[in-house]
């Protein structure tokens, strides 16, 4: 499954169907409201329609992918948690006691953890909550390199992390799923994630990288030297970027991570097969604009669920042209966001089927 082979299959659907759009515009048009006043929610509905085809667009079948993997830029101190949460974390999931089990459980959806570059050795896990995600084996290498001295990754890393994403994706949805979210673990990840912001939109480190899970002023300062110094051994000085066009695959295996290449794999094969995706955070939403950057188009096919207190998300979504559904101050990751924006596509699919007409209920319409 090649990253051109996806990009083609992106390239081949075109814009986002009008007919259905439309369809699905005038269904909500004649239900007993005045039209647009559902306001987001109805261009939910319709937005559905354009990336599935389908005016009757259905979000009953959910799954959420959670990619995992280590970064070897957590040893400069980037992090308020140490490199071996990772590991601890992905067995919370598998155990049913993570946000992201508990989000995912009350909606409905399936949750899977692809393993893409765990440092640590990840044990069978008994769930006993019934909340628990499954597994998948996929790990290329154990975390990235420390891209403060040289590439994360080999570029051929990169594109099998990716490849490992699609697959995964592509297994899931042979399954049936009607909407994919996506979501990461990762000590050291909003590290990368600041690093490719930077190098893919020429925004300065200082005003794309944050606190992560929560730096002190030291910390923070640490994470912006250590952003600065990935862009300056791999090749992208400050600002470069938007005085240059940029290699998304060469930006990802120097400065990114493995569980973003997966992500972007996931989303390729979720885009190419028209199922909407929707995007988490900070991390999920790098993930996103690396797909665009490969295959343009795939931004519109995708829903962002909320905006992060991330700095550099702001910029990430700008650059994707993506409105997010929710702004709860979040910055957990997991997919924890996305899982939550579920409850408002349920709505507003809820709408379009079971809101009566003004023709059924008898109700007047607009004069």
């Amino acid at each position: 499954m090649t990253i051109e082979r996806l990009a083609a299959d992106v390239a081949a659907l075109g814009p986002l169907d009008p007919v259905a759009m439309a369809r699905g515009q005038a269904r909500l048009d004649r239900l007993t409201k005045p039209p647009g006043s559902l306001g987001r929610l109805e261009e939910v509905a319709v937005t559905l329609a354009g990336i599935t085809g389908r005016a009757d667009a259905t979000v009953a079948r959910k799954a959420v992918i959670v990619a995992a993997a280590d970064h070897g830029v957590a040893a400069r101190g980037v992090s308020a948690y140490p490199p071996e949460v990772t590991a601890q974390m992905v067995v919370n999931f598998l155990s049913g006691g993570a946000a992201i089990c508990v989000l995912a459980a009350r909606v409905g959806a399936s949750l899977t953890v692809i393993d893409v570059g765990v440092a640590g050795d990840i044990p069978n896990v008994v769930d006993a909550t019934g909340r628990g995600g499954e597994l998948v084996r996929a790990r290329v290498r154990s975390g990235t390199a420390d891209m403060t001295v040289g590439p994360a990754m080999t570029l051929a890393e990169a594109e099998s992390a990716i490849d490992a994403g699609a697959r995964v994706a592509a297994r899931i949805m042979e399954r049936g799923v009607d909407v994919v979210a996506i979501g990461e673990m990762g000590i050291g990840n909003t590290t990368a994630a600041s690093a490719l912001t930077a190098a893919l939109t020429g925004t300065p480190p200082g005003s794309v990288t944050g606190r992560g899970t929560g730096l002190d002023d030291a910390g923070l300062a640490r994470k912006v030297a250590a952003v600065e110094a990935a862009l300056a051994i791999n090749g992208f000085g400050v600002g470069d970027a938007a005085h240059r066009p940029v290699d998304p695959r060469a930006a990802l295996a120097a400065v990114g991570g493995l569980e973003i290449a997966a992500l972007v794999g996931v989303v390729l094969a979720a885009v190419a097969a028209r199922v909407p995706v929707v995007v988490d955070g900070f991390i999920a939403g790098v993930a996103v604009l690396v797909a665009e950057r490969l295959a343009p188009g795939v931004a519109t096919r995708c829903i962002a669920a909320h905006r992060s207190v991330e700095p550099g998300h702001a910029v990430v979504l700008g650059a994707l042209g993506l409105a997010p559904l929710l702004d709860l101050d979040l910055r957990l990751g997991e997919g924890s966001g996305a899982a939550l924006a579920f409850d408002l596509l349920d709505a507003a699919v809820a709408i379009r089927v079971r809101m009566a007409s003004f023709d059924a209920a008898g109700v007047s319409g607009p004069a």
